[in-house]
């Protein structure tokens, strides 16, 4: 189960996901981001520097090493995804600017990822590093099962744009049942370890989602000084792709260890931004 998970589930997952991030995207949403390109600039500036130092600060303070360190940099590195876009809209916050900073956020990880979770690797595993990702590679990988799917799924929109707003909420629901079980799959995998683990990575997991999002919220409200965007920059910064994460540190660099804080981080997640959702909906 969990070979077939890794192989197909995981890849299948992703292209699912990120064509449901196709299937939501309009022109007007672009249109938008140029219109008003201030909260885009902070979000995606937030997403693409504050992720990764407040990843490393959390690593330094709770004394994580080895592959625990790199596979939470590496969820560091993975802003984005269905998920954020599904709580803005809860949160009634900017649907829009959610959906494209996703997107181009996507673009660029499928450079910075490969990049940066090599100086991972080199930082915090040294000289007995057993992981490469391969730069090339990786990119090409990335695109296939992000970028492309993306720009599958806006192709689906433009043509039928009936059947792609019908589709829309069930390439979300299948695609996170899938993670569920590729969570499940990796604790029945690691066996009498996962606990360790567990308290090893999940006090820095949720450490990472609460301040950045609390760090996404403050610094949208001081810099954009806009409600409805300052909760999506909360939400696009501190709610990380767990999916393609794991897709990373279990399918390409195979390492079931560096999955714990990432899978660790996807089920946390759900409850600090429902909770979030239910602070702002009280707020209005």
């Amino acid at each position: 189960m969990y070979q077939a998970l890794v192989g197909i589930g995981l890849p299948v997952a992703l292209i699912l996901i990120m064509i449901g991030v196709g299937l939501s995207l309009t022109v007007n949403d672009f249109t938008q981001v140029f219109m008003q390109p201030r909260a885009f600039l902070v979000g995606i500036t937030c997403q693409m520097l504050l992720l990764p130092i407040i990843a490393i600060l959390i690593i330094d303070l709770t004394g994580l090493s080895g592959e625990l360190a790199i596979g939470l940099f590496i969820l560091a590195l993975c802003p984005g995804g269905t998920t954020s876009n599904l709580y803005s809209l809860l949160a009634k916050a900017d649907v829009g600017l959610s959906i494209s900073l996703t997107t181009i956020a996507g673009f660029i990880t499928t450079f910075t990822i490969p990049l940066l979770g090599n100086w991972a690797i080199d930082h915090y595993a040294g000289e007995s590093a057993r992981f490469e990702l391969p730069v090339l590679i990786t990119w090409v990988k990335l695109m296939a099962i992000t970028v492309i799917p993306t720009l599958i799924g806006m192709g689906i929109r433009m043509q039928w744009q009936g059947f792609a707003g019908k589709a829309e909420p069930y390439v979300s629901k299948l695609s996170i049942g899938i993670l569920t079980l590729m969570i499940i799959s990796i604790a029945l995998e690691l066996g009498g370890k996962v606990l360790t683990y567990l308290l090893q990575t999940g006090f820095a997991a949720l450490a990472l989602n609460v301040l950045t999002m609390l760090m996404g919220y403050l610094v949208g409200k001081w810099l954009v000084d806009n409600e409805q965007q300052a909760r999506t920059i909360c939400l696009e910064v501190g709610l990380q792709n767990g999916t393609l994460a794991l897709l990373v540190t279990v399918t390409i660099l195979d390492s079931t260890t560096m999955s714990i804080g990432p899978s660790v981080y996807s089920l946390l997640m759900f409850v600090t931004a429902s909770l979030f959702t239910m602070m702002m909906l009280r707020k209005g």
